[in-house]
């Protein structure tokens, strides 16, 4: 089946473009021209990626991703940002785009980086079914891959969909040390170079949500001048 979706652009010339050029590739899309009909699309049909100006009348870029990020399941999103805005394209990535194009952009850059995303979805799609109905225990960590679940003392712990990917990549690799540039590519998909306090804010936040003690953290430790590690410590497997 082919892949389904979803733009969200005001621009009806540029969506018009985009839309041809997906439909070229087999892609069966969608069109929606303000941040609430794309929410209410997104909301109401199953897409494999969202295309998401973040000027929209309306509600903007931003507050969309923001409202996809609060559901439990996860719609990659690309976001379409004026080349000024750099504010606004580190505010969509710290809150879940997963990447983004600035205008104005070639469609071929856009096509690559939508290739890119899904390339990059069924790789951990197919790592997931891998780990299907296996639940991994570190310390007081319990991490149940089905559900995208986490315990910690036998409490749930909310997470995002980030910072589980960022923790679940992290605890399948214990004692391996990475850089937040590795980091970029392997959980967001980029390496953007001038990013990487996007790693530092996810880190920040998972050890507030995941450590006792988040000044001194026993699960995710720093590595200086170097980036970071999960803990080498004793992890075992099992069937949920």
């Amino acid at each position: 089946m082919s892949k389904k979706i979803l733009i969200v652009e005001d621009n009806r010339d540029l969506s018009q473009l985009l839309e041809s050029h997906l439909r070229d590739l087999a892609f069966q899309v969608d069109v929606a021209f303000d941040g609430e009909a794309g929410l209410a699309k997104a909301e109401n049909d199953t897409y494999d990626l969202v295309i998401l100006d973040l000027m929209l009348p309306g509600l903007d870029g931003i507050e969309v991703c923001r409202r996809l990020r609060r559901k439990p399941s996860y719609i990659p999103i690309l976001m379409l940002t004026a080349k000024s805005s750099e504010m606004d394209r580190v505010i969509g990535l710290e809150i879940g785009a997963d990447d983004y194009v600035s205008k104005p952009f070639s469609v071929r850059e856009l096509l690559a980086r939508v290739k890119a995303i899904l390339r990059r979805v069924d790789e951990l799609t197919d790592v997931t079914k891998a780990d299907m109905q296996t639940v991994i225990r570190a310390g007081e960590l319990v991490i149940d891959s089905t559900k995208r679940s986490v315990l910690l003392g036998g409490q749930p712990v909310d997470l995002t969909a980030k910072e589980f990917d960022l923790l679940f990549h992290f605890v399948r690799n214990p004692g391996k040390v990475y850089s937040r540039s590795h980091l970029l590519d392997s959980v967001w998909g980029y390496g953007h170079d001038g990013y990487e306090h996007t790693v530092n804010s996810h880190i920040n936040r998972l050890r507030a949500k995941i450590e006792k003690d988040p000044a001194h953290p026993v699960y995710i430790l720093t590595v200086w001048g170097i980036g970071y590690k999960f803990a080498d410590i004793k992890i075992s497997t099992g069937a949920v």
